[in-house]
């Protein structure tokens, strides 16, 4: 408890417009949401007992209509989403790659699903410049300096809460041999920019490949140093997939990803880290039988490029051939073999066909149930889906079912005052009680103490912590009119929770000097002032024993810039009398009043 009484102040508050009916219908023909004016309530259900919110990942350009579904079915999952909508060209351009792709729905219109949906909208950045010129970029202080400021205009721009930075030249164009160089600069980069976007409020997240302990002689992809920017990142999301890429196998063993979050949490704080899943799937020619038809001759080869396929598809691409998936525990995927008839022409014009082994690996929902308890087991800040709307459902199923078992404690916090109505001066004693939903106390835990006056925004005045019985209590002394509310801060146990506001009548004190007694029929005049000084304030001379039938004369006053008053009272008749005197209310103080005293009137 705070010993010594607080006093407060408040500040002006803002409101925004809500969107526009336009924009309203092409929501609602896109993703079927029911909308009425202000409010925005998504066909999902709600579930008894909220899952963690463990999910995030990224909306593709070119795939929103599919993303946004994914986002409406799964909000209750997901915390932040990650448009891939943005390239950096230069120093000074940074390219739309949403609007030319979707011309028929301006990126308003994903937005304000975003954010009916609640979710935090950290966008992501992609190098779109060519083999080492980002690398020379920020080598140097006035380039890195117009990079930074790039960014931030794009992010302040659109009102973003963050940006997330993909930068995968380093580690998939540029030479290892530059990675040296190359790694300070980054690191001043990304310190730099850190800076500029905290100052404005905005988080910044960082998407790398792998990287691993340099104990065990893998490092990974090292340029990208996690440990000297763990301190200033607010996320960093490793991509844990793209384990096989030339030749068949899993798209990333558990293993390999495990080993890549142990390294993460050691030299960063776990709930900055997000371990990356797949949605999509690989299938890698492995044998051809005969000679293929020349227009899939290229393609259908075990030296060509696997072929992708998004995680939804797998069951019945298996199916289709006959296949059942089978799920691997050694890597958390599943994996199938089937064979396809190419028939068509050779390149003489000859009918031909061939048959080729095709092998195919994915993550389903094991494989996603998997991952998810990785965020249990480290404590992790989360999931990075590539990409939102390629998952199955069954693998959103189960990695709710996840969250739900990891779910952080509701906390149910109250609030109540030893006195709703005070003299201005006066203390007032806030008591705040945290409990978990069977009544049990919640002790040591943060809460910080939040005021808001009749024109302010609420902001915090103090932070305390639950005593032994889950309760907080503060004097504090209110200037004017208040509402006080204390809010819990949330941890991987417990859900932050947020009081009622409890609104606190404020009055001025008066000060006067009553006469004990006073002649009938002889006017009195009574000098006061009231606190704090304000000029024409209504001053009331009150009989108490009005009510009781004796219909005496009342006597009023305005007080002087100073706040003093001279009030002058007169009885006609004999008698005892109970008086007091009262002041005006307005939009800043309540009408006050002093105490009752007794007056004989000879």
């Amino acid at each position: 408890m705070n010993s010594e009484p607080i006093s407060v102040v408040g500040r002006s508050a803002r409101t925004k417009m809500g969107p526009s009916q336009l924009l309203s219908l092409l929501l609602a023909a896109i993703l079927g949401f029911i909308l009425v004016p202000g409010i925005f309530v998504s066909q999902s259900a709600v579930a008894d007992n909220p899952p963690r919110k463990i999910l995030s990942g990224w909306l593709p350009y070119y795939a929103t209509a599919s993303g946004l579904s994914s986002l409406n079915a799964n909000a209750d999952l997901i915390q932040e989403v990650n448009p891939f909508w943005f390239t950096l060209k230069s120093a000074t351009k940074i390219s739309d790659l949403y609007t030319p792709a979707n011309p028929n729905m301006p990126m308003l219109v994903p937005l304000q699903v975003m954010q009916g949906l609640k979710i935090q909208i950290v966008p992501t950045i992609t190098d779109g410049t060519a083999k080492g010129v980002l690398a020379g970029l920020i080598s140097k202080s006035a380039t890195r300096a117009q990079v930074v400021g790039t960014i931030l205009d794009v992010v302040l721009k659109n009102n973003f809460d963050g940006i997330d930075l993909d930068f995968e030249n380093f580690a998939f164009v540029d030479s290892t041999s530059t990675w040296p160089a190359t790694q300070p600069n980054w690191i001043q980069f990304v310190k730099d920019l850190a800076l500029a976007l905290h100052v404005n409020g905005k988080t910044l997240s960082i998407t790398t490949p792998v990287l691993f302990d340099p104990a065990t002689g893998k490092k990974g992809y090292y340029v990208y140093a996690w440990a000297d920017i763990a301190s200033v990142v607010d996320r960093i999301r490793i991509m844990t997939y793209d384990y096989s890429t030339a030749t068949p196998g899993p798209i990333g063993p558990i293993t390999w990803a495990e080993s890549a979050v142990k390294y993460a949490v050691s030299v960063i704080p776990a709930s900055k880290v997000f371990l990356g899943i797949a949605g999509y799937g690989r299938d890698w020619v492995t044998g051809v039988d005969g000679i293929c038809p020349a227009n899939v001759a290229s393609v259908v080869s075990p030296k060509a490029h696997a072929a992708t396929f998004v995680m939804k598809d797998a069951i019945n691409l298996a199916a289709s051939y006959g296949v059942v998936p089978v799920y691997t525990p050694k890597y958390g995927e599943s994996t199938f073999t089937y064979y396809k008839i190419y028939s068509g022409k050779a390149s003489s014009g000859a009918a031909t066909s061939c048959t080729a082994t095709r092998t195919a690996w994915f993550q389903d929902a094991q494989g996603y149930a998997l991952r998810a308890n990785l965020v249990g087991k480290y404590r992790l800040g989360g999931l990075a889906a590539w990409t939102l709307g390629m998952e199955d459902p069954t693998a959103s199923e189960a990695i709710r079912t996840v969250a739900k078992s990891i779910a952080p404690d509701v906390v149910v916090g109250s609030i109540v005052a030893d006195n709703t109505s005070a003299v201005i001066g006066d203390a007032v004693t806030i008591f705040g009680t945290f409990q978990l939903p069977d009544s049990r106390p919640i002790p040591s835990v943060p809460v910080s103490v939040e005021i808001r006056n009749t024109l302010g925004d609420w902001h915090s005045i103090y932070l305390g912590t639950t005593d032994v019985n889950g309760i907080v209590a503060v004097p504090i002394i209110f200037p004017e009119l208040t509402s006080v509310r204390m809010v819990s801060e949330g941890s991987w146990e417990r859900l932050a929770e947020t009081t009622k506001a409890l609104d606190i009548a404020v009055q001025s004190k008066i000060t006067w000097q009553p006469p004990s007694s006073l002649k009938a029929g002889a006017t009195y005049s009574i000098a006061g002032r009231i606190q704090p000084k304000v000029a024409d304030k209504i001053i009331t001379f009150e009989d108490a024993t009005v009510s009781a039938g004796k219909n005496q004369t009342s006597f009023s006053t305005k007080t002087d810039a100073e706040g003093n008053f001279i009030i002058s009272i007169s009885f006609s008749s004999p008698g005892f009398h109970k008086v007091r005197l009262t002041t005006s209310g307005d939009d800043k103080l309540a009408s006050g009043y002093s105490t009752f005293t007794n007056l004989l009137v000879r």
